[in-house]
């Protein structure tokens, strides 16, 4: 599974360090946006007292449930409370966050904007069985996205992880070793949204073996077993 078609890593190591800097707001993104007044004071409800005497149960489930999300339309604009349609596309994070700082305050004294992604992940495969990991903040790298992966476990090959990267028609494969430095080396580049990270599994072939043939043995019991229960009826008759 994913074998590999020659190292490229130095053109990918280049390719990702562009995409780094480059790294924009895009068409189908999903943001979460804060808004604060007086440089960081929460606009509504502080102390969540009223989400609380509302709602009850968890807060922070409560909190989570009404954060909204807004989807960044195909035309780069992202419709918005009170400030309407704002174009964000192309813009950075902190930029972002400027903008909407500038959008807002004509409505708020000095304020305070925080935007985050909601919609990055990456898909780790292979002995971790298979889990969608969300990207949390743009510097993530390979080794923070295993880790929260669960790690390699003991059927994992350390020596044979490969980072798929583009289109799949066509894509970038990079085989990392962590057991060698030069492979935890590789393994600290930051990682991107649609990035396939693939932890080869370790064949165990008795236990396999025994699986796949453990549903004959039982038809095969089964028939035997009956055969035998018919034999000792005919002998009694």
């Amino acid at each position: 599974m994913f074998q590999m078609t020659g190292d490229d890593y130095a053109r990918l190591k280049g390719e990702m360090i562009e995409a780094e800097r480059t790294y924009t707001i895009q068409p189908n993104d999903l943001l979460e946006i804060d808004v604060y007044t007086n440089k960081g004071e929460r606009i509504i409800d502080p102390d969540f007292e009223l989400a609380r005497e509302l709602g009850g149960g968890n807060m922070q489930q409560q909190r989570m449930r009404q954060q909204p999300q807004y989807l960044v339309q195909p035309n780069g604009e992202v419709v918005l409370p009170m400030v309407g349609n704002t174009a964000l596309a192309g813009y950075s994070l902190r930029q972002a966050d400027s903008v909407l700082a500038l959008a807002f305050s004509s409505f708020y004294k000095s304020p305070f904007v925080f935007t985050r992604y909601v919609n990055k992940r990456i898909v780790v495969l292979g002995s971790t069985g298979g889990q969608v990991i969300p990207l949390t903040n743009q510097n993530m790298n390979l080794l923070e996205v295993i880790a929260l992966a669960g790690g390699i476990s003991r059927d994992g090959k350390a020596h044979n992880i490969r980072l798929i990267r583009g289109d799949l028609n066509n894509p970038h494969v990079q085989l990392i070793d962590l057991t060698t430095i030069e492979g935890m080396r590789q393994a600290s580049l930051q990682v991107q949204s649609g990035d396939i990270v693939y932890i080869e599994p370790i064949r165990r072939l008795l236990p396999e073996t025994i699986r796949d043939v453990a549903p004959v043995l039982g038809l095969i019991s089964n028939v035997i077993g009956l055969t035998l229960v018919i034999i000792s009826l005919s002998n009694n008759n």
